[in-house]
């Protein structure tokens, strides 16, 4: 069917985008997230084995540009977003295909998917689009770069 109709070929297409960036964002937080507490525990343990300060001072670096890096990329925030909207791609792909929902009394019900899909990637866009402008504010009122 999404070979010849472009509406679902769009649609397929959305969601495997999305699910794809949505399980890299969470792939990037969780192993960002790791290094740091793998990172944190060290700390302790190498001031208790006699590490030398500049071992703990590269430690202690480490971490904050790690969450530098996760704070710059907002990979958790991505990832959520990414896959509220990956799920909400496929829950309007099943009701379409089932004829329920909104396509049940729909005079066009193909036009009807083709609308809520562009809705939902535009609302989506429009998300990004607000947090991009918000991030250097945010940074900058903290003094961050």
């Amino acid at each position: 069917m999404s070979e010849s109709n472009p509406t679902m070929t769009r649609l397929e297409d959305q969601i495997g985008w999305y699910d794809k960036k949505s399980a890299y964002n969470q792939r990037m937080f969780k192993v960002l997230k790791a290094a740091t507490i793998l990172i944190a525990i060290s700390i302790p343990l190498c001031a208790a084995v006699g590490a030398t300060t500049t071992i703990t001072a590269i430690l202690g670096s480490l971490i904050a540009l790690i969450e530098a890096v996760q704070q710059m990329n907002q990979y958790q925030q991505r990832w959520i977003t990414y896959r509220s909207t990956c799920e909400a791609l496929k829950h309007e792909k099943f009701l379409f295909l089932g004829n329920a929902g909104p396509y049940a009394s729909a005079a066009n019900p193909l036009a009807l998917l083709a609308e809520r899909v562009e809705s939902q990637v535009s609302q989506e866009n429009a998300k990004w689009a607000s947090m991009q402008e918000q991030s250097p504010k945010a940074q900058g009122a903290t003094g961050t770069p």
